[in-house]
């Protein structure tokens, strides 16, 4: 149950543009489909979407569950990085989903996973979710580390949450970046102008991504760069690049997609994570190599 109570300053605007701003991850649509539902309550009582909100209003939600759907094991093919009693890593290749969702039911990582771990995953993401502490875009290749058991996946979370964990990605962008290395803090939140998009937004959440350049192309006018981020937003490092003017080749959210190599998707790869392991304290850092795709373009 989520709760919030208006403020002076935020009276006399709709409950649905009201909410929708409050949390990124709802959309007008969505909150519109809540109230109706009676789902969303403002001071116990059900409104309309047109309800201006006034001072001291107390608007409640009940948050949604995932719907449960039976997870089967698929015997689909995954690059082992790293692999013990209590985590596993592997190189996810573009293209996979890393757990299943409407229109993506099966053929995800987690399908995968299940194969190979059987019932060794930790069960705190749920049936949808087990052992998954982070995530990959579909279209983002590279490292990434699943609990193997409840401890494991608490002690990870945190490390997440407290930021104790180093992610590098290997990107190659549109245009030639001047700067041999910056740091681009933008808070990023659900866009004002297409909620199915992040963007950045003053009222957002701190986003910190930082880069630097790994090589220049001129004739083909894309840079290549080493990204680290401090924060993990849904969608940052495509946001916080294409919003300074350099998207990812081959982005077709953030930018128009198009590029000569016909890539469908962002050419970007998780290429290492560093972390201390969850039960022995042991500094990790695992790597995963940049795919075929990737490596012939730069050749």
């Amino acid at each position: 149950m989520k709760t919030y109570i208006v403020k002076d300053d935020e009276q006399k605007i709709r409950i649905d543009g009201y909410i929708s701003k409050k949390d990124s991850d709802l959309s007008r649509v969505a909150v519109q489909r809540l109230i109706e539902e009676e789902k969303i309550l403002v001071n116990g009582k059900k409104v309309k979407p047109s309800y201006k909100v006034v001072e001291n209003d107390k608007i409640t939600i009940e948050e949604e569950k995932p719907k449960e759907v039976s997870i089967k094991a698929e015997n689909i093919p995954l690059e082992v990085i790293y692999e013990d009693d209590d985590i596993i890593a592997v190189n996810k290749p573009k293209g996979m989903v890393v757990h299943p969702a409407n229109g993506n039911p099966d053929g995800t990582l987690v399908n995968a996973l299940m194969a190979i771990c059987k019932d060794s995953l930790s069960g705190i993401g749920g049936e949808i979710r087990p052992g998954i502490v982070h995530r990959l875009d579909k279209d983002t290749s590279g490292v990434i580390v699943v609990a193997k058991n409840d401890k494991a996946h608490i002690n990870l979370s945190e490390q997440i949450k407290n930021h104790e964990v180093k992610k590098t990605y290997i990107a190659l962008v549109r245009g030639i970046v001047k700067e041999n290395h910056a740091t681009i803090n933008m808070p990023i939140g659900r866009s004002k102008k297409d909620r199915k998009k992040m963007a950045v937004e003053k009222d957002g959440k701190e986003a910190i991504t930082h880069f630097k350049v790994l090589e220049r192309y001129p004739k083909d006018n894309c840079t290549l760069l080493e990204v680290q981020i401090e924060t993990g937003r849904t969608h940052q490092i495509r946001v916080h690049l294409s919003h300074i003017g350099y998207p990812i080749i081959g982005d077709e959210v953030y930018s128009n997609g198009k590029n000569k190599w016909g890539i469908k998707g962002q050419a970007l790869h998780a290429k290492s994570l560093e972390f201390k392991h969850p039960i022995t304290g042991k500094k990790m850092k695992l790597e995963a190599e940049l795919p075929e795709y990737f490596r012939k373009i730069l050749e």
